[in-house]
């Protein structure tokens, strides 16, 4: 069977957000479906939307894993309405997000992932379901992996974030130019995270995708 995405505007708290949507078996409520994946992309700012190829990477390996996926554009991108908030709004943009997708599906078992911006994005909605999944209605979500892809951690300050400590990784490149990987690694360190470095690759894995693909496999299922 031909899985097909669906694209469409959901109501977000500062307008339209856009999606889109990949159902296993073309079935939101199919049975055999346990898991759904949620992906945030790059700063807006700097052209980063949810079609950036890192974040294709990471939705293509989900689809494959036999997972929901949706991957999303955060306010200002894309379609999406409102204006960008600097890492404030897009935080609730991605629990949004969240609550959307459990309305529409059986799966209970999320697998969040994220790229630079949306990296960080990500470690901030791991937080909120670990502490206060009540607040969003979403306490029958468990998380089943956390993957952090050069995660701006440097741009913002993420030293008091909460993380599902065995569950979560980190990759990144050893020559990344836009996050500097020696507060990358500091990062996974103070977390107790593994981390898993992409030798001379850069910020945005150019011809290293294939790279990123391998240690999905190995360490993101």
């Amino acid at each position: 069977m031909k899985i097909n995405s669906q694209n469409l505007l959901i109501d977000g708290p500062a307008g339209k957000l856009e999606v889109e949507a990949l159902w296993q078996n073309n079935d939101p409520q199919d049975i055999n479906t346990k898991r759904f994946a949620l992906l945030c992309h790059p700063n807006p700012l700097f052209d980063g939307t949810m079609k950036n190829k890192v974040v294709t990477t990471l939705y293509n390996f989900a689809r494959d894993e036999g997972m929901h996926v949706v991957r999303f554009n955060f306010r200002g991108a894309g379609k999406s309405t409102g204006e960008h908030d600097y890492a404030v709004g897009e935080i609730e943009d991605a629990m949004a997000v969240l609550q959307w997708i459990c309305n529409q599906t059986l799966a209970t078992q999320v697998w969040l992932g994220g790229f630079s911006f949306g990296g960080y994005i990500i470690t901030r909605v791991a937080e909120q379901l670990l502490v206060t999944p009540h607040i969003w209605g979403l306490t029958d979500l468990e998380i089943v992996k956390v993957v952090l892809i050069a995660p701006s951690v440097e741009n913002n300050d993420a030293s008091d974030v909460m993380l599902p400590t065995q569950k979560t990784i980190e990759i990144y490149g050893d020559e990344d130019n836009v996050i500097r990987p020696e507060v990358m690694k500091k990062f996974a360190e103070d977390k107790q995270i593994k981390s898993y470095v992409v030798e001379g690759a850069g910020h945005f894995f150019h011809g290293r995708l294939t790279d990123i693909k391998y240690l999905l496999e190995q360490h993101a299922t």
